[in-house]
């Protein structure tokens, strides 16, 4: 059983509501949020134990990453953590290139581009997973599949602005 102290309990998105997202992205979403709600490793370093609610948003050009604990719905702030999103930027660009060209592919239907254009995409996933981790070290010990999972909520919020 995953270690409850340290295991992220609810994740939302700030701004949720803004925009419309196209479907791909939506079920990117979706599946991302499942999946870290399923199994993750989260642990800020030089707090209480979890489980946490993480709420991500970006502001001002900053990634930011909301904590607090998550206990029976109650909701007790513990820190504040903003990245700068620069060091983001070049992938998720890409990410959206990749999307937009899934997109295409599926309406040709022309299977063998999808193929690539998800390869790609796990490619992508996997480098923005090692930035996510380097960025957060010394805050935030994630394991590689949670990062990867952050990563596509952080090239989904950005498509909010």
């Amino acid at each position: 059983m995953a270690d409850l102290a340290a295991r992220l309990a609810f994740i939302s998105l700030e701004g949720e509501a803004l925009t419309r997202l196209s479907p791909i992205l939506e079920a990117d979403r979706a599946q991302a949020v499942a999946d870290l709600q399923a199994e993750n490793h989260f642990a800020p370093l030089g707090l209480e134990d979890g489980p946490y609610k993480l709420t991500l948003s970006i502001q001002e050009g900053r990634l930011v990453f909301d904590i607090a604990r998550h206990d029976a719905g109650e909701r007790k702030h513990l820190r504040t953590i903003a990245l700068a999103l620069g060091p983001f930027r070049g992938l998720i660009k890409d990410y959206q290139m990749l999307v937009d060209s899934y997109i295409k592919a599926v309406e040709e239907g022309r299977e063998a581009r999808i193929q690539a254009i998800d390869m790609g995409r796990r490619g992508l996933h996997n480098e923005g997973a090692n930035l996510m981790i380097d960025r957060l070290a010394g805050k935030v010990e994630i394991d590689f599949e949670t990062a990867r999972r952050l990563f596509t909520l952080v090239c989904v919020l950005h498509q909010r602005i």
